[in-house]
């Protein structure tokens, strides 16, 4: 095989006609995923459920190979994309008819914050770890977990914030990216800290140091107590 062989990496095998074909083959599938993502309702995308992602990665390859494989035939294509929409169409209905099916399928929502804490228990048992969503914290506004009432890991993996009020809010852990943030394990001020991992909250004296009872954490932040304006 010869290397930069302009032949071989435009056309190799296939005559210029060929080119027509694969633009066929381009509109045929375009229309078929279409009318697929019609027929099944089709949320945005950042709605897509853990059931449903699963059905556009099985896709995928179906999608992507008839559009210039010339030996791949067009209608079996057709055929998988009507036998994935009888599945969908067969799910969905049973999740409608049995929460429980339901829950297996797509998952359920998990509390993540409860009044100004994680749920570490949850989280632990998820294997979650906060740094998936404190970016999404900070895009709606919290600065530290004492302003957040409520929080949870919608099925679709977004977050949901429910807000306290203004003179409800409590000391809680920063949000904040690391680098504006002091993260100690021996506290250079008295005052209120924030376990760095789960959020307990505690009080400490200048010089202090402790193992956090919630998690084993040794590391703390300042809590702060900011108000969202």
């Amino acid at each position: 095989m010869q290397a930069f062989d302009i032949k071989r990496m435009t056309l190799d095998k296939f005559p210029l006609e060929y080119l027509g074909e694969v633009t066929f083959r381009c509109f045929f599938i375009f229309v078929v995923v279409f009318i697929f993502l019609k027929l099944t309702g089709r949320r945005g995308v950042n709605q897509l459920s853990l059931f449903e992602v699963v059905i556009i990665l099985t896709l995928g390859s179906a999608a992507g190979d008839v559009t210039f494989y010339d030996d791949v035939p067009l209608l079996p294509v057709f055929a998988v994309f009507f036998s994935i929409l009888l599945l969908y169409r067969l799910s969905t209905w049973l999740m409608d008819k049995s929460r429980h099916f339901q829950n297996w399928m797509e998952g359920k929502p998990l509390i993540i914050i409860r009044d100004g804490m994680f749920e570490w228990e949850t989280m632990a048992r998820e294997n979650i770890t906060k740094g998936e969503f404190y970016m999404e914290l900070r895009q709606k506004g919290v600065e530290h977990l004492g302003q957040v009432r409520l929080a949870f890991l919608e099925a679709n993996g977004g977050l949901s914030v429910y807000f306290r009020q203004e003179d409800d809010v409590e000391p809680g852990l920063p949000v904040l990216p690391e680098d504006y943030i002091d993260i100690e394990t021996l506290m250079m001020t008295s005052g209120l800290y924030a376990c760095h991992r789960c959020s307990l909250i505690k009080s400490f004296k200048v010089g202090e140091k402790a193992t956090c009872p919630r998690c084993q954490n040794i590391t703390w932040v300042r809590a702060l107590s900011t108000v969202r304006v």
